[in-house]
Formats: C-alpha cells, sequence, structure tokens
C-alpha cells in the first residue's frame, strides 16, 4: 500500500523528517508550522535538539528508508515512533482510514563496520531512487547517465545534496562521515555505475 498517495504526502514527509527530530514536541506541529516556510519552526519554541543526525533519507511510494546516527539514548527509536505515528495520522486523517499505515513496527539495525555503511549509503541513496526511474533498476544501468540526472533531482532524497554537497535542513553529518566513505560528486556517481552493474 502507498504511504504517500500525492505531492503534498511527500512534502509532510520531508518537514516531518526535520520538524519531529528534535527533543521539543508539539502534538499540534502541523497546524504550529502550518503558514511557516518547509523548515521553519515557530520562534516560541525552543531551540532545537535533534534526537539523531539524519546522514541519509529515501522516500518511495509505499515505505522510506532513513540512515540515522543516533545521538542521545533512544532517540532513534523515539523519532521512528513519531514519525511513524505522525504518518498515520495524517493519512487517517487527509484519506479517511483507519489504523497504522505500517504492516509491522519499524526496523532497526546497528551499522558497525564501513562495509555495511557504504552499503547502505548505496542502497538508500541509489538502488531506492533508482528503482522509481522509469523501466526501473534495468532501465537506469542501461541509461546511467539519464537516469543518474533523473535521480539527482528527484527531491524526496538525500542523494541530490550528497552529490552536490549543498546543505539540507534534514541531513546533520558534520563529521563528513557519508562523504568520507563515498566520496561524492563525480567520484559517487562512477562507483553507483558499477555497484548499478552488480544488483
Amino acid at each position: 500500500m502507498d504511504i504517500v498517495r500525492d505531492i503534498e504526502d511527500r512534502r509532510r514527509f520531508a518537514k516531518s523528517l526535520f520538524i519531529l527530530n528534535d527533543t521539543h514536541s508539539d502534538p499540534n506541529w502541523h497546524r504550529e508550522t502550518g503558514g511557516l516556510s518547509m523548515f521553519e519552526r515557530p520562534a516560541y519554541w525552543p531551540e532545537r535538539e535533534p534526537l539523531v543526525r539524519v546522514l541519509a533519507w529515501t522516500l518511495l511510494p509505499n515505505h522510506f528508508h532513513v540512515l540515522v546516527q543516533e545521538i542521545r539514548e533512544g532517540g532513534a527509536a523515539k523519532f521512528m515512533q513519531r514519525l511513524g505515528g505522525s504518518m498515520s495520522l495524517c493519512y487517517n486523517l487527509k484519506y479517511k482510514e483507519k489504523g497504522s499505515i505500517f504492516q509491522s513496527a519499524y526496523h532497526c539495525r546497528a551499522v558497525d563496520n564501513d562495509a555495511h555503511f557504504n552499503y547502505l549509503a548505496f542502497y538508500i541513496l541509489i538502488k531506492n531512487v533508482l528503482e522509481m526511474y522509469p523501466g526501473g533498476l534495468k532501465a537506469a544501468a542501461a541509461h546511467f547517465d539519464d537516469a543518474w540526472e533523473w535521480a539527482t533531482r528527484y527531491p524526496f532524497s538525500s542523494l541530490s545534496g550528497t552529490v552536490s554537497g549543498k546543505q539540507n535542513p534534514i541531513v546533520d553529518d558534520p563529521e563528513g562521515l557519508l562523504a568520507e566513505i563515498i566520496g561524492s560528486g563525480n567520484s559517487f556517481k562512477k562507483d553507483a555505475r558499477e555497484l548499478l552493474k552488480c544488483t
């Protein structure tokens, strides 16, 4: 089942990644941020204190992947609980549905080595995005330059920021963990092309 149906749902998801990643919690955050720009917080909220560092993310029609570094004990669980609950609430209100939009609780795995981290970065930023390319991964591999251009313009993933090096309010990688392992720009594109051949 699709968890996002239109551009408004996708924008709300991206906004949720930013707003809900905070020790401050406002149950009416949708209303309180409704007239503000995408990543703007109300001035009367306390200073933002993230629960996790979001290193990479991609939204697909029926699921999403997010790579986080926990910076507060229990932060990842709290963040994912808020994110899933908020998504279900909004979906149900908008589409007159009931219950959770997710089949089960979120799945969390600790990354304990560079090879696993490198794989996840590729999986989340390249494989997930290119699966949505018209014709899927097979077409993306056959027409890689066009597919890469398309993927770097996909707005509901951190791929474009990773490739360009541009700051994104959602992504917080002050130590450059992602760039250190996968590189950026043309080096990342070259590696992505090679890795895609192996899928």
